[in-house]
């Protein structure tokens, strides 16, 4: 057993060490021996699954640890070196941005998995920039930019080791220095996928093809991603290559949003006995809340969490109407959700760049105001590395009892969105809130519908993931209600200027028509919200 016994549970040591030895037969010795070069052909996946409080995160973080102090290189999404014929790679992934960025809170250098499979196209100038600040070359010398520039780019990259921000400190703007962006063409070599019950198949596919080692990290209580009949990647993996973190990690013990998500392990739990365990923890702790109606000032950067997309609308519209929204135009301040790049094919690059700015499926996003152009939008992408940007935008905002949105913002073609002060369950896995609030109607009438899915009773794995999107404190809200905000919206959290996103040629307006598609939504009732008292 190797010293990770000083940190580790039982479990969580094992984990590790069946890990280190899977990196020793690719290389890498983690106990202090030289790297060996990456041997062609050979390919080894392993899974890290636990429950919420596991420690799955704190073993990724102290994995990392050693393969950097074993000399392995990180590798993010921002920029790669000419590859060097005995180096040996790691990059940390996450599905989404918002995931990734709960990585990097806990200093662990984490990136998204499509800024992985598309790697940025540098113009051969900069690269030369960026050679030097990574070691590889002599300090540069480029028309047009003082040696006061490169001074704040090198002193920039010393402290945060990002190539795009020591560009942008030393004055230029991305669409200055990276030309376009392309399908990765060679492989890496480790990889490890944080949130990996998000994954559908092929993208386990394409991350196979990728990293010849490949460790997985997930939780089998949360939901199967939609169209994989509750089955998630991990499972279709052989027992041995399975390293299950039962043990509770002692770090997060006496949390009782845990207690709680644990507590829906009980078979014979009904959903009466769990909400007065609720109730009671509320009792006695002020890290649960029993509420009884929706905090409005809350929903303006953490999402209320429900199961039915009519539910999910009518607190969207309930929420415009507390802070006095216009029924033709969007305020400041509201928030938003990616629901994907509405562009014909021939535009796939300006896909690629958008994509790689954050703008994801499902991303969620703050709307800053109008762009200069007709239907551009300034926006700010939560969990972005560089997360202010100006984009041809399609807003659309659901209202209740009605099949077409409302379009506030529309562009001909561009990134399409969805309001976001409210999203379903499904759509908020991956992602994690400080405060989070549940309502309580909903998984109520997913209990009384009686649904299972993977052999659970749907309403405990609802419940499960969105109590464990709680860092610090959980709002269980009981009553279709929703309490007036204390002050208007506002986005003096978010000080930043926006990157104009140029989408074509060096004009920030698309050219040709798109499509507008609809919207996607998770919940399968669509009845009015149920009463609950």
């Amino acid at each position: 057993m190797t010293l990770t016994q000083l940190t580790f549970s039982d479990d969580q040591a094992e984990a590790y060490d069946r890990v280190a030895e899977a990196l020793a037969q690719a290389g890498i010795d983690l106990s202090g021996g030289p790297l060996r070069p990456m041997a062609e052909g050979k390919s080894q996946t392993l899974a890290v699954i636990g429950k919420a409080g596991s420690g799955k995160t704190l073993l990724l973080a102290k994995l990392h640890e050693a393969l950097a102090e074993a000399g392995v290189d990180i590798v993010g999404g921002d920029y790669e070196t000419r590859r060097k014929k005995d180096r040996r790679t790691l990059a940390i992934l996450a599905p989404t941005n918002k995931a990734a960025s709960v990585l990097r809170n806990r200093k662990v250098p984490a990136t998204t998995i499509h800024r992985i499979l598309y790697t940025p196209v540098y113009d051969p100038e900069y690269e030369r920039i960026a050679e030097w600040l990574l070691g590889n070359g002599e300090r540069p010398e480029i028309e047009g930019m003082t040696d006061t520039a490169l001074d704040r780019a090198q002193a920039f990259y010393q402290q945060h080791a990002s190539i795009p921000g020591a560009l942008a400190a030393a004055g230029l703007r991305g669409s200055d220095f990276i030309t376009g962006w392309k399908r990765r063409e060679e492989p890496l070599d480790i990889g490890f996928v944080d949130e990996s019950s998000m994954l559908d198949k092929r993208q386990f596919d394409d991350l196979q093809e990728i990293f010849p080692t490949l460790v997985l990290f997930g939780d089998p209580a949360q939901l199967a991603p939609v169209n994989q009949s509750g089955e998630m990647v991990f499972d279709t993996l052989p027992e041995p290559q399975r390293l299950t973190l039962s043990r509770v990690h002692r770090q997060t013990r006496d949390n009782p949003i845990l207690d709680l998500a644990h507590a829906l392990g009980d078979e014979g739990l009904t959903f009466d006995q769990f909400e007065r365990m609720v109730e009671e923890a509320a009792a006695r702790d002020d890290r649960v809340v029993m509420g009884q109606r929706v905090q409005a000032d809350l929903m303006a950067r953490s999402p209320v969490l429900v199961w039915r997309n009519a539910t999910r609308i009518r607190l969207i519209h309930a929420f415009r109407a507390a802070y006095g929204a216009p029924p033709d135009a969007l305020l400041p301040g509201e928030p938003l959700i990616c629901d994907g790049i509405e562009l014909p094919l021939k535009h796939r690059k300006k896909r690629i760049d958008l994509e790689a700015r954050g703008l994801i499926k499902g991303a969620q996003v703050v709307w800053l105001g109008p762009g200069k152009r007709p239907g551009f939008s300034r926006l700010h992408v939560i969990g972005a590395e560089d997360p202010q940007l100006s984009a041809a935008s399609i807003v659309k905002i659901e209202m209740p009892d009605e099949e077409e949105p409302f379009i506030p913002f529309a562009a001909n073609m561009g990134a399409a969105f969805l309001h976001g002060a409210a999203v379903t369950i499904h759509k908020a896995q991956g992602s994690q809130w400080p405060e989070v609030q549940v309502f309580a109607p909903d998984l109520w009438a997913a209990a009384r519908a009686g649904r299972v899915e993977a052999g659970q009773p749907l309403w405990k794995r609802l419940a499960y993931v969105a109590i464990t999107r709680a860092e610090e404190r959980l709002h269980w809200v009981v009553r279709n209600r929703l309490a007036r905000p204390e002050g208007g919206l506002t986005t003096d959290d978010l000080k930043a200027k926006p990157t104009p996103l140029k989408l074509d040629g060096g004009s920030d307006a698309p050219r040709d028509g798109g499509s507008d598609g609809g919207a996607e939504g998770e919940g399968a009732d669509t009845s009015p919200t149920a009463g609950f008292a």
